[in-house]
């Protein structure tokens, strides 16, 4: 955060180094072994498991779980890996409360799911612990694929091509890998460093070569990407933010969620990171909930989560909602901002009450606020990309884009839901497709 933003009201050291340390622990402590053995033992390892189904990357969960009640946790992991190669990180941040979870006959039966997440990062955390990687490359193909993009669905794909037998090279815009699970994930989430070790361990493949520091669109071009290699994946997230539209949205102060989350995720020293007294954020997915948490982490007083629509529709979880809400975030629902109020820096944010088709009622309300955060969305950033499907890349269900050659998954691609294993999902599924291309084209 520059030193700009900084206004009387957001200042370092709101909390000493072990209040910071208490508030960003794990957020769902690892399984021991006896605590693993005891929740796969509540598994009915149903024939038509409905969690399988539910699960975007179609991990076997029944016989994972079995594999885990049989002493058998490398075995789990390959089950897990072979589908989801970062099931270790989805296992900490996957919303398995609305997915596996929530369909777990169960959560149906007595309202207490099977730790479906917690079981899978035990499975996947012994493998990793071991340094060896469960997975071997085919026979090199002669091939080279181009992926844009080093999150989930980049590195999903990248790994997938280089095990069946592909060169690949990946390039990313920041200095390090990992996208939204490097700089865009809540730290009590994601402790210890997990996202980098977890990409250090994908690539022990082998047949990946990083290059950071690319960015399509100013260092490079889809026309000089597709002439250079066989295929070409585009993966690159989200790179623009959807300003407020408010008088006042320039006001020092007002800054980016995800730029705050970032700097957080990077921040060697938490105590020296600033934050507001009074704070407020402007949406309702997982980005509002994640800043709004951690500030209150940081040791701000007032945290206030505000949403155009009713809570029934904010795209966190119910779950994630009352995290925030147990935390001490008080989330106020149908109002939208209408002006941002200070002398040059923020001192309020006005909003309107709205019905349900978001038509303001004609009452509005302030907030004190000497910090906002704009968490309502992200755009697409780049020139010369494939058609779009309104704000996203058009694809088919094998992630094709309109350019021969060309395929996109993740939060670039229409279709997804901008969850984390949903991006894996696609870039998985986009490296199969791309195989089977390059093969009939090599075979003729």
């Amino acid at each position: 955060m520059d030193a700009k933003a900084l206004a009387p009201g957001i200042q370092p050291g709101r909390l000493d180094k072990a209040g910071i340390e208490a508030g960003f622990s794990d957020l769902h402590p690892a399984l021991d072994d006896h605590e693993a053995l005891v929740a796969a033992d509540r598994c009915y390892f149903c024939h038509d498991a409905p969690c399988a189904t539910a699960c975007p990357t179609d991990i076997d969960i029944p016989l994972f779980i079995r594999q885990i009640a049989t002493g058998t946790p490398d075995a789990a992991a390959r089950t897990i890996l072979s589908q989801n190669i970062l099931g270790g990180m989805c296992a900490r941040v996957c919303p398995t409360e609305t997915l596996c979870e929530e369909v777990c006959v169960r959560e149906t039966a007595e309202g207490k799911p099977v730790e479906i997440g917690r079981l899978q990062r035990y499975a996947t955390d012994t493998v990793m612990a071991q340094y060896v990687h469960p997975f071997e490359r085919d026979a090199l193909t002669g091939k080279r694929v181009a992926v844009v993009g080093a999150g989930p669905a980049g590195l999903s794909c990248a790994h997938r091509l280089a095990m069946m037998g592909h060169d690949v090279v990946i390039f990313d815009e920041r200095p390090k890998p990992g996208g939204l699970n490097e700089y865009g994930i809540a730290a009590y989430k994601s402790t210890e460093d997990f996202a980098a070790r977890e990409v250090d361990w994908l690539m022990g493949i082998g047949g990946i070569e990083l290059k950071s520091g690319m960015a399509l669109g100013r260092d490079l071009t889809l026309e000089r990407l597709t002439a250079e290699y066989d295929a070409v994946f585009l993966g690159m997230g989200l790179g623009g933010v959807n300003a407020l539209g408010v008088p006042g949205d320039d006001r020092d102060g007002v800054v980016d969620a995800v730029d705050f989350i970032s700097e957080l995720r990077q921040a060697p020293d938490l105590t020296t990171l600033p934050v507001g007294r009074n704070v407020v954020v402007i949406g309702g997915g997982m980005t509002a909930v994640d800043a709004a948490v951690q500030c209150r982490l940081l040791g701000a007083r007032d945290v206030t989560i505000v949403y155009r629509r009713s809570q029934s529709r904010m795209a966190a979880s119910r779950y994630e909602q009352e995290l925030a809400q147990a935390k001490g975030v008080r989330i106020i629902c149908n109002a939208s901002p209408v002006a941002v109020h200070g002398n040059g820096t923020v001192r309020e944010i006005e909003f309107a009450y709205t019905g349900d088709d978001l038509t303001p009622t004609g009452e509005t309300f302030r907030l004190p606020a000497d910090q906002v955060f704009r968490a309502i969305g992200q755009t697409l950033a780049g020139v010369g990309l494939p058609d779009l499907d309104g704000r996203k890349i058009a694809v088919d269900g094998t992630g094709r884009t309109s350019v021969k050659g060309v395929w996109a998954g993740g939060d670039c691609a229409s279709g997804g839901d901008d969850l984390t294993v949903t991006a894996v999902a696609e870039g998985r599924d986009a490296a199969i497709d791309i195989h089977t291309r390059l093969m009939e084209q090599a075979n003729g």
